[in-house]
């Protein structure tokens, strides 16, 4: 079947996309090839999308799931390939689907920290999402990897449901907002300045670490049963680079400000972009990558 819009992604992005395309009244298709909400299904308490005083991630996405299939249908697939002729043509495992112009809402992915023990101890006491697998680690000692405002609302959050939290960050302040840092530090979430994690050890499980201290260079090991590396995320440009997509010096997707890349018919939108990774700028840019899409499949 033929339609006039695939989106790739059902994050806040996509199903925006989603909405705004439907509404327009292009025939429109969304494929996901995992969780229908993305990376914001993590998201313990969002307190800063309008209409919200806080509110779960999850619930915040399956409200959108639930908007989005009032217009449009989501499939479970992942994209392999994408063919760019006259029109496009969408490859998965079983399938191929044919569109006039594709937007590209593919998100991003958890940032590795590549140091020794990481990848050995993932689901083993490593984790990359506080909301997720934080319920394992109540009563237990937790070190918390970063200093962004993600890092900062998962060390809270792991404080408040029972673990013994300490956050370790590189320099000697925080890059979270202020009124963040000013809850984690009542919370009693301990801080470890100027300092990275250099090794995670353990047998079957994590049971300590060694960290490093910039300043002093030396290193030492402290006892954790658990680590949540939340440094960030990296963009998941493996569709967009296959088609020769311009993306920037970090791997992210140029767009112009309409949301149109370098190539005829393909948008791009959400964190896969790059700038300024929120939810409400998510969504925006989905529906400018819908609306862009209709004007010119209109010409």
């Amino acid at each position: 079947m033929a339609y006039d819009l695939a989106v790739i992604g059902a994050g806040p992005a996509g199903l925006t996309a989603g909405i705004y395309a439907a509404r327009s009244g292009l025939s429109t298709f969304i494929l996901e090839r995992a969780t229908t909400g993305g990376l914001a299904n993590e998201a313990w308490l969002i307190e800063n999308y309008p209409g919200f005083d806080s509110i779960e991630g999850m619930e915040l996405m399956d409200q959108m799931k639930k908007h989005a299939l009032k217009y449009v249908s989501i499939l479970p697939a992942e994209v392999k390939k994408i063919e760019i002729d006259k029109n496009m043509t969408l490859y998965t495992n079983n399938n191929s689907y044919k569109s006039d112009a594709v937007i590209l809402a593919t998100g991003s992915l958890h940032k590795k920290l590549g140091i020794p023990g990481e990848a050995e101890f993932i689901g083993k006491g490593v984790s990359y999402c506080a909301a997720c697998d934080g319920f394992f680690f109540k009563e237990k000692k937790v070190l918390v990897v970063g200093g962004g405002n993600t890092a900062a609302t998962e060390a809270i959050y792991l404080q408040d449901i029972g673990c013994d939290v300490t956050l370790v960050h590189r320099r000697d302040q925080l890059r979270a907002e202020k009124s963040l840092e000013k809850r984690l530090i009542k919370s009693g979430v301990k801080i470890i300045w100027n300092s990275v994690l250099e090794e995670i050890r353990g047998k079957n499980l994590v049971n300590s670490v060694l960290i490093h201290d910039l300043r002093e260079d030396v290193s030492y090991e402290l006892d954790f049963d658990g680590v949540f590396v939340l440094i960030g995320d990296s963009p998941n440009n493996t569709l967009a680079s296959a088609v020769d997509v311009k993306l920037d010096g970090q791997g992210y997707i140029i767009t112009d400000k309409k949301q149109r890349t370098n190539l005829h018919g393909v948008y791009a939108a959400g964190d896969v972009t790059g700038g300024v990774r929120q939810i409400v700028v998510a969504c925006a840019e989905g529906a400018i990558a819908a609306l862009s899409a209709y004007e010119d499949l209109s010409i």
